[in-house]
């Protein structure tokens, strides 16, 4: 165990850790971040989950110099969604160093908004790679002040066909600059993306085989008529509270979605082709407890921020061994044990054969007869989600919400959950039994003394 006080931070930021918990790095902090503040170019392959965030995060913000109100650091992700998470962290991490500031560029989003936040100046900017050059190309956004590059997840932006614009934009940014390259995965195209961009990055690899005593891993073997009967069986069997399915494609992520809730299992399916408005809906709902059932593809769970994930079930096995290594990382955090279940065709055996090669030990199989299926079983959320016309433009905070829920409206704060806050609207989960009482008084009732509308997402 390595402690964050050995490294040569400045009190602001070790404040911040403290303050968040963060004593002692992970692997992947404790092997990058002394190469990262000292300067180095690093090539690193991490798991879902292993802290790279805080260790990226945590080397630009070494690197700034708040007097100088031009962007220092550019941090790239795939997603919206884990630009968001990215964007989180890294003010989290910032907390107590004053006058920093960090602007979002995502596509979804108006552009109007994010002209004006980087016309107050921004030190930090994270976002997409499509919107970043939107930007650039309108001269709204300067990187000739860079000091830091991040590519975070650069697999799935290369897989996402973000490879020109991703050239486009580091070839506007200084050749001196610190690049930082992460991955979850490491196919060819990376290296060969590191040889173009980096200078004798230090290559830093944490281990991404996932320990039985923490995950446990089984292979179901079936037909192929079997696959829908499989995994039914598999909830019926082993009862998660909470369940990620992937699927190959946004076509079977609809109809394994379908087939979840006709038989009693809340389940909800994200991928392409869903708006950006109602991806955020979909995750709102699953990281507060008002769906207990995501089914998704492997590029639209990118980003998810699942504290506690009990089980991951592949319905179909991927192609590549290291994408099955990053979907199942998602359970089995914090200390917590995890399931990963996958269900295999006698064709995709070599896939499976894969997998072994990748751990170098065999993959534990089993048959569908031994599961014992549960005859009355469901999955239903425990909570509902609220959603509310006003939000971070309006001056909404989370505890406006809370206090009027606790105050007028006779909730206690046991019957209300996660509550989030966007531009124009917020997200608040309350308890099933509560729900009546919640809409009845937002339907009369303010929220930070203006009136509001509600209504309940479906």
């Amino acid at each position: 165990m390595t402690s964050f006080t050995s490294l040569s931070l400045s009190k602001p930021q070790l404040d911040a850790l403290d303050s968040l918990g963060y004593h002692n790095m992970t692997p992947v902090q404790a092997e990058s971040l002394p190469l990262i503040l000292s300067g180095r170019d690093v090539l690193a392959q991490a798991k879902t989950g292993s802290g790279k965030t805080a260790a990226f995060g945590i080397g630009l913000l070494n690197m700034l110099n708040p007097r100088f109100f031009g962007v220092q650091a550019l941090v790239l992700c795939p997603t919206r969604e884990l630009a968001e998470q990215v964007g989180k962290e890294i003010r989290k991490l910032a907390r107590f160093m004053p006058n920093i500031k960090l602007v979002m560029l995502c596509g979804g989003k108006p552009l109007g908004p994010q002209v004006g936040s980087l016309e107050h100046g921004a030190h930090i900017v994270v976002g997409t790679p499509g919107r970043v050059q939107d930007h650039l190309r309108k001269n709204t956004l300067k990187l000739d002040g860079l000091k830091t590059l991040v590519l975070d997840e650069a697999d799935r932006m290369l897989d996402m066909g973000f490879a020109d614009a991703m050239k486009d934009i580091i070839g506007q940014t200084p050749s001196t600059r610190q690049t930082l390259l992460f991955s979850a995965t490491y196919p060819d195209t990376i290296d060969q993306m590191s040889r173009q961009i980096q200078r004798k990055p230090a290559a830093v690899k944490v281990a991404s085989e996932h320990k039985p005593e923490v995950i446990e891993q089984v292979f179901y073997e079936v037909q192929k008529h079997e696959r829908n009967t499989a995994l039914l069986a598999l909830f019926q069997h082993y009862q998660p509270q909470s369940c990620v399915v992937f699927c190959h494609t946004k076509k079977q992520c609809d109809e394994v979605a379908e087939l979840l809730n006709s038989n009693a299992i809340d389940a909800l399916a994200i991928h392409g082709d869903l708006e950006q408005r109602e991806r955020d809906q979909v995750l709102v709902r699953f990281a507060n407890n008002s769906c207990p059932v995501l089914v998704a593809t492997d590029v639209a769970a990118r980003g998810l921020d699942i504290k506690s994930l009990e089980m991951v079930i592949n319905f179909e096995l991927p192609r590549d061994p290291e994408v099955y290594v990053h979907r199942i990382g998602r359970t089995g955090r914090a200390g917590e044990r995890g399931l990963a279940m996958s269900i295999v065709t006698p064709a995709e055996s070599q896939r499976i054969s894969k997998i072994e090669d990748y751990h170098k030990q065999p993959c534990p199989c089993d048959v569908l007869a031994s599961l014992d299926r549960a005859a009355a079983y469901s999955l239903k959320a425990p909570m509902v989600t609220i959603q509310i016309d006003a939000g971070r433009k309006n001056k909404i905070r989370p505890g406006d919400i809370l206090g009027a829920l606790t105050g007028d409206a006779g909730l206690v704060g046991a019957q209300i959950g996660k509550i989030d806050i966007f531009d124009m609207s917020s997200y608040v989960a309350v308890e099933q039994t509560a729900l009546r009482q919640a809409l009845n008084y937002l339907a009369n009732g303010k929220v930070k003394g203006r009136n509001v509308r509600a209504r309940k997402l479906r």
